[in-house]
């Protein structure tokens, strides 16, 4: 039997104690070795068995970790990231993948010279709604897609105290918290766009950090949409496709971050299913069975997929055993970083740009 990929959970905020820690521990082939917090003892009472370290310098000179997961401040993952790369270590990096796309790319080719596995954790492409819609696109169920709408909203009017993540940075604010994870989905989908039009606002009467966004990258005969807002008291479908055949539409959001914050326990992998979506969250596609007839209409509700953070690291241990290929690759990273700030740019300028990578 192979031995255990050793891990270390660098910061154990929400990223650490919902995104990280919980999905290592569950894969067959990583131990959990250590975590670092810096104070506090919230992870050694979560994982008794793992090393509680108060400073990366640690993790970097333990021999028993070979993977890295960065999970801190937005504006930290570079350094750390690339500190990890050079003292050999595999590295897992917590959206943004890097605050700027000369960043990325630095990142890539340093995990390339070095022989190491480096992976953006777009873990989204594993949410169950997510693979619903693959399977709907699959199936061309709602014909030729032509508009793709994907919303990820919140209501947050007031900013949250204590929280770097409502500090001003370039880094932080929801075009680099949540739009990876919108524009990475977009990418998986349908590949590199012709152009991007974007508006990226401070829309709430108090704010230091973007917190709108409307983000369209535009296709050959598609549009796919990506928006997020703070102020979405009633939020939007989460997703919404429309073809020449019909439409799909599907509220609500994926339920395993909500799950674990409210104390479920993830099982082993193997040793049971994860999380299944409600049924009345399940989305309806909507379709013409005519197109010469196309008021009457058939209705059917489309059972979510299973979605299951557990198959992102299992795909990172397979790539660095050397048995798969490493699905989120940092290319995909550095693409994304690239595609936030042409979004900026788009939005300040006022004007569609052309992409080129």
């Amino acid at each position: 039997m192979a031995a255990e990929i050793g891990v270390a959970v660098i910061g154990f905020g929400l990223a650490g104690q919902v995104f990280h820690a919980p999905f290592v521990s569950a894969v067959p082939g990583l131990k959990l070795q250590a975590i670092v917090q810096r104070k506090g003892d919230e992870a050694g009472k979560a994982y008794p068995s793992a090393r509680i370290l108060r400073s990366f310098e640690e993790a970097l000179a333990d021999s028993a970790v070979q993977l890295i997961v960065v999970g801190t401040p937005n504006e930290t993952h570079f350094n750390l990231a690339k500190q990890a790369l050079l003292a050999g270590k595999h590295v897992v990096i917590d959206k943004p993948f890097a605050s700027t796309s000369e960043e990325a790319l630095e990142l890539q080719e340093l995990a390339l010279k070095q022989g190491l596995v480096l992976a953006p954790f777009h873990n989204r492409r594993w949410d169950g709604d997510f693979l619903t819609v693959k399977n709907i696109l699959k199936d061309e169920s709602v014909g030729r897609l032509v508009t793709y709408e994907s919303h990820f909203d919140r209501f947050r009017p007031v900013p949250r105290g204590n929280t770097w993540k409502e500090g001003a940075s370039s880094a932080n604010g929801l075009l680099f918290d949540l739009a990876p994870h919108l524009v990475d989905q977009a990418l998986s989908l349908f590949g590199a766009p012709q152009g991007i039009t974007a508006s990226v606002r401070m829309d709430r009467d108090s704010t230091d950090i973007e917190d709108a966004f409307d983000i369209t990258l535009e296709y050959p005969k598609l549009r796919a949409h990506c928006r997020s807002s703070m102020l979405a008291c009633d939020a939007a479908p989460r997703f919404l496709l429309h073809g020449t055949r019909g439409s799909f539409k599907k509220f609500g959001l994926d339920p395993q971050e909500p799950a674990l914050l409210g104390g479920a326990k993830l099982p082993r992998m193997g040793e049971g299913e994860w999380l299944a979506d409600a049924k009345e969250h399940w989305g309806t596609l909507t379709v013409a069975p005519d197109p010469n007839e196309p008021g009457i209409l058939t209705r059917t509700q489309v059972k979510t997929e299973l979605g299951d953070y557990r198959f992102y690291y299992a795909n990172v241990r397979d790539a660095i055993t050397g048995t798969a290929e490493l699905t989120v690759k940092p290319q995909d990273g550095y693409r994304t970083i690239k595609l936030l700030e042409m979004a900026r740019q788009s939005s300040l300028e006022g004007r569609t740009l052309p992409v080129t990578f």
